[in-house]
């Protein structure tokens, strides 16, 4: 473990709980455009190809697990990233599945 102390489980539960949330691929897609921009209910929905009543639920998943944040701005709610790490995870998954060549690893 490279010196580093372990995981606490409580820990490796909730990102397990992420993870399970995060395990459908609206919801990636989700996590995708709005790691590029900010995006609204109807925006994700149009991107998505769902009902915007659909879009709201998996929205209502992901911030409630703390993936997403809404902003109000009068009627709209814009979504965003809640933290930049999802950018080496979607990263990491353009590269395993995305057809993009993985970088290669840093030895230590």
């Amino acid at each position: 473990m490279n010196g580093t102390q372990p995981i606490p489980w409580q820990s490796l539960e909730k990102a397990a709980e992420c993870f399970r949330i995060l395990a459908h691929p609206v919801r990636l897609r989700i996590v995708e455009t709005v790691l590029a921009r900010r995006a609204t209910v109807g925006e994700l929905a149009e991107v998505c190809e769902l009902p915007p009543a659909m879009m709201s639920a998996h929205l209502r998943l992901m911030q409630r697990c703390g993936l997403l944040l809404a902003e109000r701005e009068g009627r709209f709610c814009h979504y965003r990233a809640a933290t930049d790490c999802l950018v080496d995870l979607m990263t990491c998954i353009r590269h395993r599945f995305g057809g993009e060549p993985p970088h290669p690893r840093k030895r230590s």
